[in-house]
């Protein structure tokens, strides 16, 4: 059996605010954006570019259970995790884009990481494993 994650789901406040803090700060491809009228909704996917087949889902909240997640889908712990082949001119280039760092960056031993907050709060790592 080969199985694999195709998406994982984001709870978004806002589509086209959502797009440009992926595609335009942090750099991903827009796969997808189209309105599906059968459910008054966008089905919006972002990518890391890079060889990897893991999307994102940019879900905006349909009602009030879904909107109080927003920014909080993992109850604070980090919640993705973005690998990179280059630590530094990530970082340096998300600085630069106005990107919040949580956790400055330290090197351990799997590898050099720091914790960033994305749109909503959410937390992620940017890591470049040893």
């Amino acid at each position: 059996m080969t199985q694999s994650i195709s998406l994982i789901a984001v709870v978004v406040r806002d589509y086209d605010a959502a797009i440009r803090f992926y595609v335009d700060t942090l750099g991903f491809l827009l796969i997808d954006d189209t309105y599906q009228p059968e459910q008054d909704k966008r089905w919006v996917v972002v990518r890391p570019k890079g060889d990897g087949q893991t999307s994102i889902l940019l879900a905006q909240a349909s009602n009030e259970t879904q909107e109080a997640f927003i920014g909080d889908q993992a109850g604070g712990r980090v919640f993705l995790f973005l690998q990179t082949d280059d630590f530094w001119r990530d970082y340096k280039a998300y600085k630069e884009r106005g990107v919040e760092f949580v956790r400055p960056p330290v090197k351990a031993p799997y590898g050099t990481v720091a914790v960033f907050k994305d749109l909503y709060g959410n937390l992620w790592d940017l890591i470049e494993y040893s």
